[in-house]
């Protein structure tokens, strides 16, 4: 997916990408190949596939969610997807990027200086640190493959304000999900929507998945990471 393609697959989304906004995703695009010389990153090499599989994925979460002036949190965001690609093309945000590896932060922090923005926060930490300690204030908490979703969903939830949302990327989940019934109860949260879609150019399989928090989360989540990786919900 060339530049070109990408600004028209993205009108089909309902996104206009102004010359502003495109210029910041070139300067992205282009940064992150080129540091991805030196450190690794990402797998992707090139600057098409950046525009389909990082970019365009990043931006199929509208098909679940309004982005107007919300704060989101973004687990794991890795090189900054999703998290950074909607914040340069969703300025109202106020978006934190969270990450337990150190070469990413460093990237992330790198990168933003580059693209000049101030609607961005960068934290290295582990999730479940982070959430223990910043509760019930994030409108949306977002994560693409990172982790088994009833994983995900203790080291989330706790972070979402009551009617805030999870929203995670994944690919094939039916199996996930089958096992996340309980963790969603102890969570007080709710699967509301399930959003399938392939990738243009054969890109691959996507699901999204919007979970709503309906109560605040007990005190006693998360828990540390050995015991929700010993005994996930």
């Amino acid at each position: 997916m060339n530049k070109e393609e990408f600004i028209t697959e993205c009108k089909n989304l309902e996104i206009e990408i102004t010359e502003e906004i495109a210029n910041k995703l070139e300067i992205y695009a282009t940064f992150l190949l080129e540091y991805n010389t030196h450190t690794n990153l990402t797998a992707i090499k090139t600057k098409e596939e950046v525009y389909l599989k990082h970019f365009y994925d990043s931006l199929t979460l509208t098909k679940i969610a309004n982005f107007e002036n919300q704060n989101i949190l973004d687990i794991g965001t890795g090189a900054g997807f999703p998290g950074l690609v909607l914040a340069i093309v969703f300025p109202k945000l106020n978006v934190t990027l969270l990450d337990s590896n150190n070469k990413k932060i460093t990237f992330l922090k790198e990168c933003i200086q580059k693209l000049n923005l101030n609607n961005v926060e960068v934290i290295y930490s582990r999730a479940e640190d982070f959430t223990k300690n910043k509760r019930e204030y994030y409108d949306y908490v977002t994560s693409r493959a990172v982790a088994e979703l009833r994983i995900l969903l203790e080291i989330s939830i706790p972070s979402l304000k009551i009617n805030g949302y999870f929203l995670g990327m994944k690919g094939n989940v039916e199996e996930e999900l089958k096992s996340s019934a309980n963790a969603l109860e102890k969570l007080k949260s709710k699967l509301i929507q399930k959003e399938e879609l392939e990738l243009p150019n054969m890109g691959g399989h996507r699901t999204l998945l919007k979970i709503k928090k309906e109560s605040v989360t007990e005190n006693i989540y998360p828990r540390t990471y050995d015991k929700i990786k010993k005994k996930p919900l």
